[in-house]
This record gives C-alpha cells, sequence and structure tokens, in this order.
C-alpha cells in the first residue's frame, strides 16, 4: 500500500528549480512554436501563431476581426504580407492609399519594428524574471496539458504550465486578468515543437520593397484630358503618368472618361479603354476613346477622366 502511495513532501517529483530550466529552452532550441490569444489596448481579440527558429528567423501570424497579417523576420529584413495592416501604416493621402490598393495582398518589406517584439514571452532570462523564481508563489503538480502531465507554477502575473517529466520544456502560459505582457493583454500561449523544425524559414519571392516604386504594379494617375477631338464622334484623349513598376498587375489598368453637362449635372455620355502597353516608372503615355452621347450638351460639358489600377492580388 505504501508503494502505490505517492511520496510525500513532494519526493520523487522534480524540484522547481529544475522545473524552470524549462524557460531556458527559449534560449538554447534550435526551434520552437507559439499559438494562443490575447487583446489589444482596445479589447479587441487576436489570434496569434509563431514559428522561431534560431538565431535570428520567425515566421508569425497574428488575425482578429477583419484583419490578418503575416511577418517573417530574417535577420534585420523583415517582410509582411497583410492589406489592411499596410493602410494602418501607410498614409492617408490619396497616394499613400492608391499604394496600399496597387500592392494588393502581395509581400512587402518593411522595418522589423512593425513586427510582434515579445523578448519577456520567448527569451529565457526575460521569461523567468517575468514569471518564475521568486514570481511563484504557489506549485501544483499532476496537471494535464493537451495530454501531458505538467506542474502549474503560479504568481500574481500569470500561470505558468511546465512538462513534469525530462526535459522540463513550457507547455503553456496564462496571464492573470489586467497583466499586460508586451503590449498584450492577457495573452493565453502554447509552446512546443521544441527543436523539431526541419525547413528553414525562408524570404519570399516578388516582393514590393516601397522604397523602389519600380518593383510595384503599374499606378497610372490622370494628368491632363484632352477634348479638341470631341465633335461628331467625339474622340477625348488623356495624358496618363505611371507612378509604379511595370509587373505583377491582375489585369491592366483602366481610364473612364465622362461628359455631364456643366450647368445640371446630367450624364451625357461615358467610354473606357485599357492601358496597354503599359510604360515604365516615372513614364508617360496616352489613351483615347470615344463617347457615344445620348443627349446633346445644354451649353457645356465637362469631361473627366479616371485610372483604376487593379493591382496585385
Amino acid at each position: 500500500m505504501a508503494a502505490a502511495c505517492e511520496l510525500p513532501f513532494q519526493l520523487g517529483q522534480p524540484t522547481t528549480r529544475e522545473l524552470e530550466t524549462g524557460a531556458d529552452l527559449l534560449a538554447t532550441a534550435t526551434s520552437f512554436t507559439l499559438r494562443g490569444t490575447y487583446a489589444d489596448s482596445t479589447g479587441t481579440h487576436w489570434t496569434i501563431s509563431a514559428v522561431f527558429v534560431r538565431p535570428d528567423r520567425e515566421d508569425v501570424v497574428v488575425a482578429g476581426p477583419g484583419a490578418k497579417v503575416e511577418a517573417i523576420l530574417i535577420g534585420s529584413q523583415a517582410y509582411f504580407q497583410g492589406q489592411a495592416f499596410l493602410a494602418q501604416h501607410m498614409g492617408s493621402d490619396a497616394l499613400s492609399q492608391t499604394l496600399v490598393e496597387a500592392a494588393g495582398n502581395a509581400w512587402w518589406k518593411g522595418s522589423t519594428e512593425l513586427a510582434p517584439q515579445l523578448p519577456d514571452l520567448i527569451t529565457g532570462p526575460a521569461f523567468r524574471s517575468t514569471f518564475l523564481g521568486s514570481a511563484v508563489i504557489q506549485r501544483t503538480d499532476h496537471v494535464s496539458i493537451d495530454g501531458l502531465e505538467a506542474t502549474e507554477l503560479s504568481g500574481p502575473r500569470a500561470d505558468v504550465y511546465i512538462r513534469a517529466a525530462p526535459p522540463h520544456y513550457l507547455l503553456r502560459v496564462r496571464t492573470k486578468k489586467g497583466v499586460v505582457v508586451d503590449g498584450l493583454a492577457e495573452p493565453d500561449l502554447e509552446y512546443g515543437n521544441f527543436n523539431r523544425r526541419s525547413t528553414e524559414i525562408t524570404a519570399p519571392s516578388d516582393v514590393i520593397d516601397f522604397s523602389n516604386l519600380t518593383t510595384l504594379p503599374p499606378i497610372y494617375s490622370v494628368v491632363s484630358v484632352d477634348t479638341s477631338r470631341c465633335a461628331s464622334p467625339c474622340v477625348v484623349s488623356a495624358r496618363l503618368k505611371n507612378l509604379g513598376g511595370l509587373f505583377g498587375a491582375t489585369a491592366p489598368s483602366t481610364v473612364a472618361f465622362t461628359m455631364k453637362a456643366s450647368v445640371s449635372g446630367t450624364m451625357i455620355g461615358t467610354c473606357s479603354v485599357q492601358v496597354t502597353p503599359d510604360v515604365g516608372y516615372n513614364a508617360t503615355t496616352s489613351v483615347s476613346c470615344t463617347i457615344t452621347l445620348s443627349g446633346q450638351p445644354e451649353n457645356a460639358a465637362v469631361v473627366t477622366a479616371t485610372a483604376t489600377n487593379p493591382g496585385r492580388a
């Protein structure tokens, strides 16, 4: 009967100090994964899924209401994918938003500072200082996490779950209500796949670099409109300037001409034309088409031209 009973005073169990070495794997493991949920400063909830490959590679996906962004970090280089995220980090002026539309959901280069910064959650010494050591005030053994026996080390900031059997790696951290760590409110995160990464994190191909606009698809703006040949038939033309590059658009850009009566604003006629062939960055080109008139102008008419640039998917 005595042999069937658990030894008192945690005899036969790993010491708390031994368990806490699990945090060191955040620094020594060649790779590991992190996934879970958190809230931002507005109370909006997000999911995060990340792969870390030491010494300096990360692949992080963050998703929330109506938005998703993926960030790949390789050394000092950072690559992002997510149009809504891009729009938040571009200017609100018309040109900046045109660049956002043209970029679509393509990969683009940015600053590593735009990626999640999680030193307290993914760095061994910082994790220990934040959640373990003197921060632990209670220990609970024989806790099950995803079918594995774990030990719970709890403190005022968080509950930390570490695998009970060697190797003692981190399984989960769940912070207490109101706690913010690395800018994440009340994160509930699971760790796993230590030293199991078999493929390298590589840079995406066909990346947009906003410091080099030639990497963008064509972005035409209307420089001027010419109505000198608008008689019967009414031929109108526009001069365009390409603020982008040559490649990657899902379809040719188009220019739509609209003729309205200058006084009443009544629509008189329209026409549209594709921009082909494309011209290079900062180059100009002209397009023209014939407006089919649905009526005669009252006294005078105004012709406008609007360029539509499909951009990338």
